[in-house]
């Protein structure tokens, strides 16, 4: 049994971590960096340990320190979150050395799906479908070309070692492929170190599909059903939601079946992503498989009533995933949608924005859940992913779950750095997204209202601070408002 872990990680994740292992009785530890030495999940941890400089490659992604940090604590276990060392085979590699467990796949897992090309050889093996491309090590421009008049247009490049969208180009005519590719490896080379693309067929409006699986190490693998994330912008996920709306029962069932036989055929171990396109004729194709734990993992959470990082813990201890859920079948149970706050200003085309949280309160209410890794007075800074929050509604119907939402997300204050809080109302009051016809090209088609009134904002801003100073000389106004009445 684990009696300490080490967070290898930062911010909500580690939150979210230590939470699970207080419920366990299990001791935590946190590593930190200069920027992170007041963040609430160092506050939350029975210990903490300095990694570094504000640098992810200075602290976050430095092995030597983070391996020191378990040595020191001599903690038994690591979660790697998701991000930094997550998918990093050698940080797996190098706890398997020392003996300490890791709370995720087999390095040699790990390994084989984050190779595009590899992953995807792989999945065509087992019987998984995948989309029609060319996987090829020929790097050369002229087979390129030649497989890219095989496949047909439109077609999609990608980074091998890709991911995030970086390295992925979209090619609608023959005379656009050269500089896409060059483009594409120009990217990939500078974010992977990796030049090296493959080439698929591009799916017309598109849904993503994603299934929770879990393996144990006995040999047994199953689903916690699918996830909609269709609600991108630069290929990265906004808003999640479980069960995907408007998905036949016999697909849903079949994308499920075929996420867990792709785990299957890797013996895979652990919390992972089986992740599919779906056209608009039914068919799916394999995506890729993230072994980790997801961003978007409370939806799953709260639609099955299970603790995912204690399904990581029990399973990394050698439980069986049959004892994870004392023989119970595993049942979905209403609906429940996913939505990311960050400090960024979709007014300035999403630019990040940085700057201390002067205050920031999220609406305490039934159904709804808030991990966040930030409080009142933490800054945000250039140094990491600039999310603020994910706020997760439940509700018995999809509709239900999406009016919480919106009605939380408007309800949320946070004074400081700009937020895209607007921008996630109004794609949660949109038409479309209502009726559930999103696809991944949906913020581009559409028109999202979500313009914030910033004259109000400022009159709002200027009667907080009065207000907050008015505090500090008495609290009689205080009283008088209550809580939160001031904002």
């Amino acid at each position: 049994m684990i009696s300490k872990l080490l967070i290898a990680n930062r911010g909500e994740i580690a939150v979210r971590v230590i939470r699970t292992c207080k419920k366990l009785g299990i001791k935590t530890v946190a590593v930190y960096s200069d920027a992170d030495q007041d963040s609430p999940h160092v506050k939350l941890a029975d210990e903490s340990v300095y990694v570094g400089e504000p640098s992810p490659s200075s602290s976050y992604l430095n092995i030597p320190n983070i391996l020191e940090a378990i040595r020191k604590t001599k903690a038994e276990a690591v979660h790697p979150g998701y991000g930094f060392l997550s998918e990093k085979q050698e940080f797996a590699k190098a706890l398997e050395k020392e003996g300490i467990l890791f709370l995720g796949p087999t390095p040699e897992s790990m390994e084989l799906m984050g190779d595009k090309i590899n992953s995807r050889i792989k999945m065509e093996a087992a019987g998984v479908p995948v989309v029609p491309g060319y996987n090829g090590q020929n790097q050369d421009p002229k087979n390129l070309e030649k497989e890219a008049q095989r496949i047909g247009y439109p077609l999609m490049i990608k980074a091998t070692a890709g991911g995030g969208g970086k390295g992925m180009k979209r090619v609608y005519k023959p005379e656009e492929f050269h500089s896409s590719l060059e483009s594409a490896q120009r990217e990939a080379q500078k974010a992977f170190g990796d030049g090296t693309v493959f080439i698929e067929k591009y799916i017309e409006t598109p849904r993503h599909i994603e299934v929770q699986v879990f393996g144990d190490k006995h040999g047994n693998v199953m689903h916690l059903f699918e996830r909609e994330c269709s609600i991108q912008r630069r290929h990265q996920k906004v808003i999640e939601e479980s069960p995907a709306p408007n998905l036949p029962e016999k697909l849903r069932d079949e994308i499920c079946q075929v996420a867990v036989k792709a785990a299957q055929s890797i013996h895979y171990i652990g919390a992972g992503t089986v992740e599919f396109i779906l056209g608009k004729d039914g068919k799916f194709y394999f995506l890729e498989m993230n072994t980790r734990l997801q961003v978007e993992h409370p939806v799953t959470e709260y639609i099955t009533g299970q603790d995912l990082v204690e399904w990581q813990i029990r399973v990394a201890e050698g439980k069986k995933l049959s004892e994870l859920t004392q023989g119970k079948e595993i049942t979905q149970n209403g609906h429940a949608i996913e939505a990311r706050i960050y400090a960024e200003d979709p007014e300035n085309n999403f630019l990040p924005s940085t700057g201390i949280l002067e205050y920031i309160e999220f609406p305490d209410r039934e159904f709804l859940r808030v991990d966040t890794g930030v409080e009142t007075g933490s800054s945000i800074t250039v140094f990491y992913d600039p999310m603020i929050a994910k706020m997760i509604s439940w509700g018995k119907t999809r509709e239900e779950a999406a009016t919480r939402l919106r009605e939380s997300i408007d309800s949320t204050v946070i004074f400081g750095p700009v937020t895209n809080t607007f921008y996630l109302s109004g794609i949660l009051s949109h038409d479309e997204f209502k009726k559930g016809l999103t696809h991944t090209h949906f913020l581009e088609e559409q028109t999202i209202a979500f313009t914030p009134d910033r004259e109000i904002q400022a009159d709002a801003f200027s009667f907080a601070a009065a207000a907050l100073s008015e505090k500090k000389k008495s609290s009689g106004i205080w009283e008088a408002v209550g809580p939160g009445g001031l904002w």
